[in-house]
C-alpha cells in the first residue's frame, strides 16, 4: 500500500467512524474543497506572502490540511488515483 493509499484509508476510517459518508457526495465534496481553498487564500489577503506566512502559518496548515482531506475523499469516492 502506498503512502497516499494509507492516507486515504485513514481519512475514510475517520469519516466512517462519524457516519459522515452519507453527506459526502461528489458535488458537496467539491464545494467543500473550494470553500476550504478560499479559507486558505483568505490568510494571504492584503498581505505579502512573507507577512502572511509569518503571521498565520498555523492557520494555513489547518486550512491546507482541510483542502487535502476533501481532495482525498473526492478522489476516493470517484475512484481516481
Amino acid at each position: 500500500m502506498s503512502d497516499i493509499d494509507a492516507l486515504i484509508a485513514e481519512v475514510n476510517r475517520f469519516r466512517e467512524a462519524r457516519d459522515w459518508r452519507q453527506f459526502h457526495n461528489p458535488k458537496d465534496l467539491a464545494l467543500s474543497l473550494s470553500l476550504e481553498a478560499a479559507e486558505l487564500l483568505e490568510n494571504f489577503q492584503w498581505k505579502t506572502s512573507e507577512e502572511a506566512v509569518a503571521s498565520n502559518l498555523s492557520g494555513m496548515k489547518d486550512e491546507l490540511a482541510d483542502v487535502l482531506i476533501y481532495a482525498l475523499m473526492l478522489c476516493s469516492d470517484l475512484e481516481l488515483d
